[in-house]
């Protein structure tokens, strides 16, 4: 796939575009870690015509999901220069936005293109405190496509920080959208398309 058309293919898996973690009996490895967040993404059930209990089941995994990434990591990252720039109520508000959006738009787009893909694992390397773990799935009309997730140690458990599909980084990705809107808006404006984009999940 050319540059262009990752980074179309990347948002639309998201579905971002705008423009604390769980307690194992035993530390998690990097790889194991990424098994059970995908293994939590793929049981996310899509459509308009969801039952309540159907709902409900979709919060509680969404929610586990989400424990799985470092929030606090993936805000300042995506934030970059604007981030120290922030009052830590604002850094709270804005970390706090992004992991709902993960909920409620992320991980359900996330859960559609995984369904039913087969999941190849490639070796892992892990350093000190950082982490990378290779896959591979075959999409019926992608083809293959390599992603790799990139994890950090936080505290006792391994929290993933950033996801390159083909290459193209998600991380980079929100960063940019984010750094248009900062660059011609503020804060502020940032904040409200947010919201308005989780309104409209929610509904």
């Amino acid at each position: 796939m050319s540059r262009n058309i990752k980074t179309i293919f990347l948002t639309v898996i998201l579905g971002l575009s705008f423009l604390a973690g769980p307690v194992f009996a035993a530390r998690l490895s990097p790889e194991k870690c990424v098994q059970e967040l995908l293994a939590t993404i793929q049981k996310i059930k899509s459509g308009d015509k969801l039952s309540v209990e159907e709902k409900k089941a979709n919060s509680v995994r969404s929610e586990k999901a989400l424990k799985y990434l470092n929030i606090t990591t993936i805000s300042q990252k995506t934030l970059g220069k604007y981030w120290e720039k922030l009052t830590d109520e604002e850094k709270s508000r804005f970390s706090k936005l992004l992991g709902q959006l993960f909920i409620y738009v992320a991980f359900p787009n996330s859960g559609k293109f995984f369904t039913d893909l087969d999941l190849v694992f490639a070796e892992s390397k892990i350093e000190e405190t950082g982490a990378f773990v290779p896959m591979s799935v075959v999409h019926k009309n992608e083809g293959q496509i390599e992603i790799d997730f990139f994890l950090q140690q936080n505290s006792t458990d391994w929290k993933v920080v950033d996801v390159k599909m083909d290459g193209v980084s998600m991380r980079n990705n929100l960063r940019s959208q984010f750094y248009r809107i900062m660059d011609k808006e503020n804060f502020a404006e940032l904040v409200r398309r947010m919201e308005k984009k989780l309104k409209e999940a929610k509904a």
